[in-house]
């Protein structure tokens, strides 16, 4: 992601692409000559300011949601190569290429759609989207009364710490426990996991 942001700041992107942004940064990692080892899903959201378009790549099962007057109008699709395993990119060590699971950024799901003044683009990893169903995350976003950041930063807290106290709730049925049921395995509670969450409101954009 450090490298995506570089990217974007020397302007060496093209908005209507964020597929190639990820491409781009992924293989720039992948011939870094400092050892770096790990995976990760990713997801970015470009909104060209020109177009009142929004631009989006999501690998795995992080991702986004537009809500407008109160309801999701757009969302991101979940990538699962079978249950809790996402789609995502690796950087193996050496002895275990080709064993550990690794998908190229071209096989990210990508849309495009317009949005309006006053939409809000929430932006998450699984954390967020595991431990709180859509009608829990809207209910956070009413609290939402202006679009300053002071605001936006509560809400986004908020969310955040929600998602958090209930992945640690040992008899809530949550989204990822129902998720798992469905595949058969008997299952309560939430799921620990990193919370990243972004909130992002479309407005004038003025200098």
């Amino acid at each position: 992601m450090r490298t995506c942001e570089r990217l974007v700041k020397e302007g060496r992107f093209v908005p209507s692409n964020p597929i190639g942004i990820l491409t781009t940064s992924y293989c720039e990692l992948l011939q870094n000559k400092v050892p770096l080892l790990g995976s990760s899903t990713a997801c970015i959201v470009v909104l060209d300011r020109t177009s009142h378009r929004l631009h989006t790549a999501n690998l795995g099962d992080s991702g986004f949601l537009v809500v407008r007057g109160g309801e999701v109008v757009h969302r991101s699709d979940e990538q699962q190569h079978y249950f809790n395993t996402p789609f995502q990119l690796s950087i193996a060590p050496p002895e275990a290429e080709g064993v550990v699971l690794s998908d190229s950024p071209d096989v990210a799901d990508s849309t495009s759609f317009d949005v309006q003044l006053g939409d809000i683009i929430l932006t998450a990893t699984d954390g967020l989207f595991d431990n709180m169903p859509d009608y829990m995350i809207l209910q956070e976003l009413k609290k939402l009364k202006n679009s300053n950041y002071e605001s936006i930063q509560q809400t986004a807290r908020s969310i955040a710490e929600q998602a958090h106290e209930l992945a640690y709730d040992p008899n809530y049925m949550s989204p990822f426990a129902q998720f798992a049921c469905d595949n058969g395995l008997n299952v309560r509670g939430g799921k620990p996991d990193d919370i990243t969450v972004l909130l992002s409101i479309v407005a004038e954009y003025t200098d």
